[in-house]
């Protein structure tokens, strides 16, 4: 709760200093969840998204968490035994963040295959989320999930489920089971198991496709395997990723939603008993 008004010897309404100090280290403390999630999760941690613009997003989100929540005393925030307040903050933050960033890089593994069996490998290029060099088709996956993630407010989700953690996980000496790691094993699990099932229609049809042209190609050595094989593995691949658009975007969206269940589950996992 936001501390009462005093007013000044001028007549001026304002806030003590004290109550300014703990209603700023309050502010600050309420910031470390939220604070953490943004910087760790999908879209928010993209790199085209700047870090001014993250720091706003999190000290709006963090003015409501001031005037729902219950914050600490700032008594006890100043004193050691807050260190492990914080880094609890900090952790549960970054858990539900690195949770949907796990299962989004399933995108970009189904998409790294689907182009080294189509020998697209080399085709790579900055990606504009990560930085780093990644597969056209890997990139292909990763927007398009993306673009799924927004066009269903699935960012709005996320944030709803970190401020609902609020009150399963409140801030200060309560302590969380280990549900976070028990949940952050279970999406790397996942992780695999979605990629091999978004990349498996088009890979299976490439493998088919490599064992043809090996059986020609051993038939008939004279014709000449880079220039007869590469160019119909790529033509095949354009076509049934433009065929699979579709059934691709139905599998990414039922991705993405159990991407948010888990991160929901994670986040209440803290208070279910499982120590």
């Amino acid at each position: 709760m936001l501390p009462d008004l005093a007013a000044s010897p001028s007549g001026i309404p304002g806030l003590e200093l004290a109550a300014l100090t703990e209603l700023g280290l309050q502010f600050l403390f309420a910031m470390l969840r939220i604070g953490a999630f943004v910087l760790s999760a999908p879209l928010f941690a993209a790199r085209f998204v700047s870090l001014p613009v993250r720091i706003i997003i999190s000290v709006c989100i963090a003015v409501w968490i001031v005037g729902h929540v219950q914050m600490p005393a700032a008594s006890d925030l100043a004193s050691l035994q807050s260190v492990t307040w914080v880094l609890r903050e900090l952790g549960i933050g970054l858990a539900a963040g690195l949770v949907l960033q796990i299962y989004f890089a399933a995108a970009v593994m189904a998409g790294d295959r689907i182009a080294n069996t189509a020998g697209l490998g080399l085709a790579a290029q900055v990606d504009p989320a990560t930085g780093s060099q990644t597969p056209v088709v890997g990139q292909f996956f990763m927007l398009f999930l993306l673009a799924t993630f927004v066009a269903v407010d699935g960012h709005l989700v996320a944030i709803r489920l970190v401020l609902e953690s609020y009150t399963l996980l409140p801030p200060g000496p309560s302590a969380p089971g280990t549900a976070f790691v028990e949940d952050g094993l279970g999406a790397t699990g996942e992780m695999f198991a979605a990629a091999v099932r978004l990349m498996l229609p088009v890979v299976s049809v490439l493998l088919l496709l490599n064992i043809v042209i090996g059986v020609i190609t051993r038939s008939s050595p004279q014709l000449n395997i880079f220039a007869f094989g590469f160019p119909l593995t790529m033509t095949v691949t354009l076509v049934l990723l433009f065929l699979t658009t579709v059934t691709l975007g139905e599998a990414l969206l039922d991705h993405m939603a159990q991407a948010l269940q888990h991160m929901g589950d994670l986040l209440g996992g803290g208070v279910d008993g499982r120590e």
